[in-house]
């Protein structure tokens, strides 16, 4: 076992353990965000850099400190390493400057963007962004094209995390689509306009952080913090069938896989599960999910809900006055 410290907080882990993970099995504030990295797909990480952090230690070994700040998600752990996260200015500063970047070309347009409300990167630009942007030329802009009957494409708001392309590489049968191109008009698209179309297709929209995957069945249908998320599950036979079905009433609006405290998913799921079973008879529902109460998603979601006193909410008792 590797033992380290991250923030001044110290850890033990297996060796080999990133840092990013290491972070993880401490959790809370001091876990560095990752906008490309999959714990669940091989070969993700370093591409977004907003796992960031200052390495001030490298080793018991060696003491030095890393000459520049390093991706955690893709960092190996050393014996006696001290990292700084949110303890380091300079590891601030420069995520601010990568949400910057991040947002260059991104539209503004989350009031009608389905993955408003679950977005990582609203999430990031609301804890590490800057309040006015600095940039005045044009954002990038790329043409619309169908990518088959189940996931819509928004190109415009890729950040080329690369999760999609591992996603139809590793648990597909057969990848259509990819990245096109280099440099600023790299694009995520199918060769020749080619339908992506395999059972385990509709993953790549619960693992895109942004809004350029979306589910067609559920566009425009509903705001993410009105609907009630259940979890539910069914016999699948070509895959576990346990899902998190999104509810109005009692009806189901879209289903997608369980996520965890990272917002990974807990288990790939098939489309059949995903996009064909909207009927409140194929669920057998478990019960409500657990939502994190910084999301806004858990708005009007209530544990051990009091009711206040009507005479005096603090006390609960009326006080006596002349």
């Amino acid at each position: 076992m590797i033992k380290l410290t991250i923030d001044n907080i110290p850890v033990e882990v297996e060796e080999g353990t990133t840092i990013l993970n290491a972070a993880r099995k401490i959790g809370g504030k001091i876990v560095p965000p990752a906008m490309c990295y999959y714990s669940k797909l091989a070969g993700s990480g370093g591409k977004c850099r907003t796992c960031l952090v200052k390495v001030a230690k490298g080793s018991t070994k060696d003491p030095r400190p890393m000459p520049k700040l390093v991706a955690s998600c893709s960092t190996p752990v050393q014996e006696g390493m001290e990292v700084q996260n949110i303890t380091s200015p300079e590891v601030l500063e420069t995520r601010k400057a990568i949400v910057e970047f991040l947002l260059i070309n991104h539209p503004l347009d989350c009031p009608v963007c389905d993955q408003a409300g679950e977005c990582d990167l609203q999430d990031l630009s609301f804890a590490h962004g800057i309040p006015v942007t600095r940039t005045i030329e044009n954002r990038r802009e790329f043409p619309q094209i169908d990518i088959g009957p189940f996931i819509k494409l928004h190109m415009n708001r890729c950040i080329l995390c690369y999760r999609c392309v591992y996603v139809a590489d590793q648990i597909t049968d057969k990848r259509v689509h990819g990245v096109l191109y280099r440099g600023d008009t790299s694009e995520i698209s199918t060769y020749i306009k080619n339908v992506i179309d395999n059972e385990f297709s509709g993953n790549v929209i619960d693992v895109c952080p942004v809004g350029a995957l979306t589910d067609k069945t559920f566009r425009f249908k509903s705001r993410v913090w009105f609907l009630k998320p259940m979890d539910a599950h069914r016999q699948c036979s070509k895959c576990s069938g346990k899902v998190t079905a999104w509810m109005f009433g009692n009806e189901i609006y879209r289903i997608t896989g369980l996520k965890d405290q990272f917002g990974e998913l807990e288990e790939f799921i098939c489309n059949e599960c995903r996009f064909e079973k909207k009927e409140i008879s194929d669920w057998v529902m478990e019960g409500p999910r657990k939502i994190k109460h910084q999301s806004v998603i858990s708005t009007g979601f209530y544990e051990n809900e009091k009711k206040p006193s009507v005479i005096n909410p603090i006390e609960g008792k009326m006080e006596q006055t002349d």
